[in-house]
């Protein structure tokens, strides 16, 4: 038996050797500076939108005694509506009863740069609790956007001195603002609030999916089961390749064209956004759609037919349940996609400003997108605060919304 022969490696060898190794080093280093980078740039950028939006979440207020038994207002038992019973407060003189407590408290001239709709906070306090009326009770009431620029030291430089002596007295701090959370679109950034837009996007968001997830689904179905391989699949699916690559804005103009032209009078309105964004929608949800299907074995379809089941049942109690996780993921991104549009709805006329939520799908309405876009154009440090605040509402709405589709996703995730 002779001796095997061990091989040789020569210089050349080892030069090549070292240089495949040193290639595969920087190969790894790259990869991994570049999710550092991408890391780092998230987290700068949620914390410079965390930092900013804080203020957003507050507001400047002072604080203000009122002695309600001693001005006789009091409050029909009968009254359920709450507007009604505003109105009768106001009537009952609430509005110059605020004004007289705050000269008492902080003096004429502090009591001037109260803001105008402080005693609506009062009216809301009283209804909601009544007893209110039968003691003297300390309220802490919004400021004029003057006084809240000049105790923010970003403008008004001759009202800072009172903000900062208020500021000393401890009548005048920034408080946190539940009611950005519950209030709709203002003039004053005092006053402004986040529901109007987040009901919208709410709004459209439903009418964006009910039409988009189950047109997209059984167009995927059809195209991958039961449509014939011929010329016209073919030009239809590049059609809907060429789709989800269109500008927003092209769907825009077609809303603009076709919905409004069917529906004038529901400009605005949700009705017309949803059914806007489920066309830009519906083409990642054909295309994951069909990449899903296409994804299941043939020996699910072959085993089911061979048991006795049609190709109905093949197709909706075998094929559809394993493809569900992969639609669910490409409903997701588009459902992302469709949620910071703003292009498309600026042409259906959802740029308008509301000061009232909208109740149903046909009532005018906006959406976070644009209401963001709309507060940015603001020169008020107020709104720009406000706006860094409704940019993380909508950054909540977008994880609770793609959370909500992942937990489905997996829910109904199965393993063959």
């Amino acid at each position: 038996m002779s001796d095997r022969v061990q091989p040789t490696r020569t210089p050349a060898f080892e030069a090549r050797l070292k240089k495949r190794y040193a290639a595969e080093r920087r190969f790894k280093m790259l990869g991994l500076s570049a999710i550092v980078f991408s890391v780092a740039v998230l987290i700068f950028l949620l914390g410079n939108m965390t930092l900013n939006g804080l203020g957003g979440f507050q507001r400047a207020e002072m604080k203000v005694e009122i002695d309600l038994p001693e001005m006789g207002l009091s409050l029909p038992p009968s009254m359920q509506d709450a507007n009604t019973a505003a109105r009768a407060l106001e009537t009952q003189g609430l509005r110059d009863v605020v004004a007289f407590s705050a000269s008492e408290s902080l003096g004429d001239e502090a009591a001037q740069h109260l803001n105008a709709e402080a005693w609506r906070i009062v009216a809301q306090e009283i209804i909601a609790d009544p007893s209110l009326l039968q003691r003297e009770e300390t309220f802490w009431l919004p400021v004029t956007e003057d006084l809240a620029s000049a105790y923010a030291e970003d403008g008004q430089l001759a009202l800072q001195p009172l903000a900062r002596q208020l500021a000393e007295d401890g009548v005048l701090e920034d408080r946190f603002d539940p009611g950005f959370m519950t209030r709709a679109d203002a003039t004053d950034p005092q006053l402004v609030g986040i529901w109007g837009a987040l009901k919208g996007s709410i709004l459209t968001m439903i009418v964006t999916l009910l039409l988009a997830f189950p047109i997209g689904v059984l167009a995927a179905l059809y195209l991958e089961e039961y449509a014939p391989k011929n010329r016209w699949t073919d030009v239809i699916e590049v059609s809907i390749n060429n789709l989800a690559a269109v500008p927003s804005i092209i769907f825009g103009l077609l809303g603009l064209a076709v919905f409004l032209t069917i529906f004038p009078g529901y400009r605005s309105a949700p009705l017309i956004g949803g059914m806007t964004l489920a066309l830009m929608t519906m083409p990642v949800i054909v295309i994951s759609g069909r990449n899903a299907i296409k994804a299941v074995p043939p020996s699910i379809r072959d085993g089911a037919l061979a048991v006795g089941a049609s190709p109905v049942q093949v197709v909706f109690h075998h094929v559809l349940p394993l493809a569900l996780p992969g639609i669910l993921t490409g409903t997701i991104i588009g459902m992302a996609r469709a949620l910071g549009e703003t292009a498309p709805l600026l042409l259906i006329g959802m740029r308008a400003f509301i000061a009232t939520p909208p109740t149903g799908f046909t009532d005018n309405a906006t959406v976070l997108p644009m209401q963001i876009f709309l507060w940015s154009d603001e020169i008020d440090r107020g709104f720009v605060e406000r706006t860094s605040a409704a940019i993380i509402v909508l950054l909540i709405f977008l994880l609770l919304m793609n959370g909500l589709a992942i937990y489905l996703r997996n829910r109904f995730e199965k393993r063959w």
